[in-house]
């Protein structure tokens, strides 16, 4: 009965790489390109699959294959696909696989994106919905 709530089969994890246009299957991506955001950050899978009504929390991880490391590439989303007794929480995701494809769908509809404003880091979504001035503020 040890780590129940952590059970490795109901979260899964989903690090920002997996999803990244620019990055290669080399080095971490895991969907097309054609279907991969440009340099996604851990605050918009967050979002899009809390909007979702996913379960979901970020942990100050590195992908092991992730180089630089700065601030804006940290990060690891732990997103809850099953329930205690191994039920879909939700029955359109039931793979990571689902997960990636709907969270690089979402991504550039946010509005952090469609205002262009190239950060999409929590302080830019507060305020006037993020001016250029605030693209690097950490």
């Amino acid at each position: 009965f040890y780590g129940k709530t952590e059970n490795p089969v109901l979260f899964i994890c989903v690090y920002p790489v997996y999803i990244n246009s620019k990055k290669t299957l080399a080095e971490g991506r895991r969907i097309p390109t054609e279907k991969a955001v440009e340099n996604p950050s851990c605050a918009e899978i967050r979002d899009v699959l809390t909007a979702a009504g996913l379960n979901v929390y970020v942990e100050n991880k590195m992908h092991p294959r992730e180089w630089n490391r700065d601030v804006q590439f940290r990060g690891r989303v732990r997103v809850q696909l099953k329930q205690e007794d191994g039920s879909l929480c939700q029955d359109k995701f039931s793979s990571r696989k689902d997960v990636m494809f709907y969270v690089a769908e979402m991504i550039p509809k946010l509005k952090t994106r469609t205002q262009k404003s190239g950060g999409g880091d929590t302080s830019s979504q507060q305020g006037e919905g993020g001016k250029k001035s605030k693209k690097k503020k950490k």
